[in-house]
């Protein structure tokens, strides 16, 4: 994003979640913490697969709060083409009507990577994990890890930092609370949202992002500030065709599996 001539990117914050403390519970040893990561992240890499065979409609809002402007809006549909290959194609976007910002290629990174912040085992090893204790996220038991990048690479990749909340029966994460990072050039000033991004299980299995969240105030080096919002939605996922070669835990082909009997709450955000 670009505020007046200067180069930045979004910054926001995203309002946090009332958390409860989880049961007293022994914290796991360091050998079976690293068990944890382990498994989390193989689970994050199925699912991360998974996801890559699901239409979806993605659906993203940003409002210029204080002082008041404009708003930027996009729906994208994502899907196949007819020869089976990852497709997506933008329904709804009226004119950008930003007053005080500019959107950047950074915006659209985050917004479809790292708000959806995956962990997967070729990401692993590009972050530094640690436990950090046990919470509820609404009656989800989690796992609490911090997370950072362990280097900012030159080719401007960008990166998550934060906390993540790892169902601890599942092992997958169902919310995630942080910012996006990346390398800059010396005369950019970006500043980067702090955003919650919570998932639902779809399908009884996957815990697939549903919701992102944030409110923040975007403070340049200028002296400028401007106070905005951001909601991310994804929604109406579906599998696409009738045939998958992704498996997660039991195998049972689609025709033969039954609803889940006691799906499990989604974490639910409070704004």
């Amino acid at each position: 994003m670009c505020h007046r001539s200067t180069l930045i990117a979004l910054c926001l914050t995203g309002a946090a979640i009332l958390l409860s403390a989880a049961p007293a519970a022994n914290d796991p040893t360091p050998e079976q913490i690293q068990n944890i990561i382990k498994k989390f992240v193989q689970k994050e890499t199925e699912f991360a697969a998974a996801r890559e065979n699901y239409t979806y409609r993605q659906t993203t809002k940003l409002t210029e709060v204080d002082p008041p402007g404009g708003t930027f809006e996009v729906v994208e549909e994502v899907g196949f083409d007819e020869r089976n290959r990852r497709t997506s194609h933008v329904t709804y976007a009226p004119v950008n009507g930003l007053e005080h910002i500019i959107m950047t290629a950074e915006d659209e990174q985050d917004f479809k990577n790292v708000m959806p912040f995956v962990m997967t085992n070729d990401t692993l090893d590009q972050y530094i994990v640690t436990y950090v204790g046990r919470e509820k996220v609404d009656e989800i038991s989690c796992y609490v890890f911090s997370v950072r990048p362990k280097a900012l690479t030159k080719d401007r990749k960008r990166y998550f930092e934060g906390q993540i909340w790892v169902d601890d029966q599942d092992l997958q994460i169902v919310k995630t609370y942080g910012r996006s990072t990346g390398h800059l050039g010396r005369n950019e000033d970006q500043q980067f949202p702090k955003f919650e991004t919570y998932r639902e299980q779809i399908d009884g299995k996957y815990w697939f992002p549903t919701y992102t969240y944030a409110d923040d105030v975007l403070n340049f080096k200028d002296g400028e500030s401007q106070r905005i919002k951001e909601v991310i939605k994804y929604d109406h996922y579906k599998k696409f065709g009738s045939q998958s070669t992704i498996t997660f835990g039991a195998v049972v082909p689609d025709q033969q599996q039954p609803p889940p009997a006691n799906p499990k709450k989604p974490p639910q955000p409070q704004n």
